[in-house]
């Protein structure tokens, strides 16, 4: 299980510092580390579409900003929402919406209700390190040792190290997370959609002789 501490001293390991007795420690390792800390649990989620911290909620039009022309309808994006998984029209998340535009912290859309997958640094989800995978944990200290590693050495050979011990654990992660979910299909090709129209996410998900994840 991560803890703050446990991810501070395990990123202090790999470059070669001394480990925190607690966050309160008057260190300079523990400065730096706290400043890269402010947006590293962010920075990480937003790196990949986590399963451990996606989720899913029904979008209602908001009430106070009424588009001036195109779309008639906008939707805030949520507090937490780190990334965006997938936009849909139906509660089972099949039927992708395709109609829509993004601006700033708005969806422009003429649907109504939309379901949004996303990964959420809520307490519940994403913030909560007590269920990250062990995976995701060791990249995150991998990342934050690539953030302090400038300030603590110059050797540009120590910095590259880091730096692709960081990609490494990322790619871990991610291929650990995406072990964690169900079988999915390719989506239909052109052909499919030219015989059957567009709509073939209400009748079939693809080929099921060709499976993906």
């Amino acid at each position: 299980m991560a803890d703050q501490l446990s991810l501070y001293n395990n990123a202090l390991l790999e470059v070669g510092e001394r480990a925190l007795s607690s966050l309160s420690d008057n260190t300079e390792t523990r400065r730096l580390l706290d400043r890269a800390w402010t947006d590293a649990v962010d920075m990480c989620l937003s790196a990949g579409l986590w399963r451990f911290a996606t989720r899913t909620a029904q979008q209602a039009p908001s009430t106070s900003v009424e588009p001036d022309f195109g779309y008639r309808l906008a939707y805030e994006h949520p507090g937490d929402m780190v990334r965006t998984k997938g936009m849909f029209v139906d509660e089972y998340c099949l039927v992708p919406l395709l109609a829509y535009r993004s601006e700033r912290n708005y969806w422009f859309t003429d649907a109504e209700p939309i379901y949004v997958s996303y990964v959420s640094n809520d307490n519940a989800y994403g913030g909560d390190m007590g269920s990250w995978p062990v995976e995701f944990a060791r990249y995150v200290e991998a990342y934050l040792a690539s953030r302090i590693i400038t300030r603590l050495t110059q050797d540009r050979e120590q910095w590259n190290l880091v730096y692709q011990l960081t990609k490494r654990r990322l790619t871990e992660a991610a291929s650990s997370d995406a072990m964690e979910g169900p079988t999915q299909f390719l989506p239909p090709g052109t052909w499919v959609e030219a015989r059957y129209g567009r709509s073939t996410g209400r009748r079939d998900r693809g080929s099921r002789s060709r499976l993906i994840g």
